[in-house]
């Protein structure tokens, strides 16, 4: 059967162009496989890389980037991967759903009506193996006056100056735990923006029993040390064991009241400190895996040192899922370094197995030597992304500083009190039925923002797998048009013909 122009076929198909999604189309493309990527953004690059439009002048420099030497590479690589058509690419393309049939996967998107894509692209693709790198997105938690305009997901700040170069604000505040507020701060500061305070509710004593963790990556250390040089340089007020206590304004941020937290993350009487004069407040918990495709194929998940829920892969990648691959974020919060070599790896070993090898494997039943240093790489990195997790955990008294009017579904208008009532009087002690009940996380982010929260809320404080897999488990990955329903082509899979 040969395949229609919307039904395309392929050996692998990645999802996703972020670093993760780049090296695994890069990798299957070099190691014999016809290769098609779909990404929702309109150039390569994902949250991590993300850039102005290659068209606009002056050209990106990399100079608010990590690693801008590594994307280049890729880049490259991908460049001429397409140019000799080993590699399909589609820009724009927001994968909607994902299906396994006859030991091959159908995927279907539609255009990015965000960015006034043209539509061009099929509807539906087919291939033989299927790498999932959707990345991730800011893990947020609810907190007094976060519903005014001008508050952010410290993702979103950075995301804005990327991609305009200048920040989306004057006077800032940053706020949550990780080490991902120290970038999000110094791009403001680079941009043009005053930072009042970057507050992380930890401190770093939590390193002290992973330093043999964090040895193992030294090139972490030489990032961190950049990092403390732009605070120094641009005066940026650190404060550690501190949180956003209330976000005040009228009509939008206005000023933020912090207060210094214990061990037990606890408020410390008398430490309140109020900022005024600011304008754009990031907070940042973390990140929570993009796991909508997963689940809707039927991998096994588990929770996180970090308390998200997370795809369960092998070590070269591979899910429950015969022939499914989870790279990047989806198989756990690492960063980009990570991301990359598995991207590197998963892309590598769905290439071979399409053309009938032995995983990771090379023709003599050897695992060649790059393969091992890719998989040693990947073993330190994620060790060290494990001691980051525990290192940074979200405070376990968030929700004490909870007001009962506090928005937790913003989309919906669901407050804390309205769970607290649901949880005693309806039996709501979890994601699904607290939605049932009180409409949360049933508005246009579909729970993506609320709903860790929300886990947390309804359950005895921590989100448990199954709570988050409910919160995550669609069967339509995200809102689209009914048109797309209507114009679905017949299913069936078309033959992919083996590689030579």
């Amino acid at each position: 059967m040969s395949a229609r122009r919307d039904d395309a076929a392929y050996d692998v198909c990645v999802v996703g162009a972020g670093p993760a999604g780049l090296a695994a189309a890069v990798s299957a493309a070099e190691h014999g496989a016809r290769v098609v990527c779909l990404d929702a953004n309109e150039q390569p690059g994902g949250q991590f890389w993300r850039h102005r439009p290659e068209d606009a002048q002056p050209n990106e420099d990399g100079a608010l980037h990590h690693d801008w030497k590594t994307y280049l590479d890729l880049r490259a690589r991908f460049d001429s991967a397409v140019a000799d058509g080993t590699l399909t690419y589609y820009p724009g393309r927001h994968v909607w759903m994902a299906q396994r049939e006859h030991n091959a996967f159908i995927l279907r998107s539609t255009a990015s009506v965000r960015n006034g894509t043209d539509g061009s692209g099929p509807q539906t693709v087919h291939a033989a193996r299927l790498v999932i790198c959707a990345g991730g997105y800011d893990r947020q938690l609810p907190v007094p006056g976060w519903d005014l305009p001008g508050v952010m997901a410290a993702g979103g700040v950075q995301a804005f100056i990327k991609a305009n170069g200048l920040p989306p604000g004057k006077r800032f505040v940053v706020a949550g735990t990780g080490p991902f507020l120290l970038p999000v701060a110094a791009n403001i500061a680079a941009a043009g923006g005053t930072v009042a305070a970057v507050c992380e509710s930890t401190n770093f004593t939590g390193w002290l029993p992973h330093l043999g963790a964090a040895l193992r990556v030294p090139s972490k250390g030489v990032e961190g040390a950049d990092y403390l040089a732009a605070f120094l340089r641009h005066r940026i007020p650190f404060r550690l064991r501190t949180v956003v206590a209330e976000i005040l304004g009228t009509d939008r941020v206005e000023a933020v009241r912090t207060v210094k937290v214990d061990a037990r993350a606890r408020p410390v009487p008398g430490s309140e400190r109020l900022l005024q004069n600011v304008d754009i407040v990031g907070l940042g918990w973390g990140f929570t895996p993009q796991l909508e495709l997963p689940l809707s194929l039927g991998a096994d998940t588990r929770l996180d040192a970090d308390g998200s829920l997370i795809g369960v892969t092998d070590e070269l990648l591979r899910s429950s899922v015969p022939g499914l691959y989870l790279a990047g974020e989806v198989s756990g919060v690492g960063g980009a370094a990570l991301a990359v070599v598995e991207g590197l790896i998963a892309g590598r070993t769905a290439a071979g197995e399409t053309a009938g090898a032995a995983p990771g494997r090379g023709p003599d039943g050897a695992v060649p030597s790059d393969m091992q240093a890719l998989l040693r790489k990947a073993a330190a990195y994620r060790t060290f992304a494990r001691a980051m997790h525990l290192a940074h955990p979200v405070p376990a008294g968030w929700q004490d500083l909870l007001r009962p009017d506090t928005l937790v579904c913003r989309c919906e208008e669901v407050t804390a009190g309205d769970i607290s009532a649901a949880k005693e009087h309806l039996c709501a002690t979890d994601a699904r039925t607290l939605k049932s009940m009180t409409r949360t996380g049933m508005g246009w982010c579909q729970g993506k923002v609320c709903g860790f929260a929300a886990s947390c809320l309804s359950g005895s404080g921590t989100a448990s797998v199954e709570s988050l897999r409910s919160v995550s488990k669609r069967p339509v990955g995200i809102p689209v048009a009914l048109s797309e329903l209507l114009t679905l082509e017949d299913p069936s899979v078309p033959e992919i013909p083996a590689t030579s």
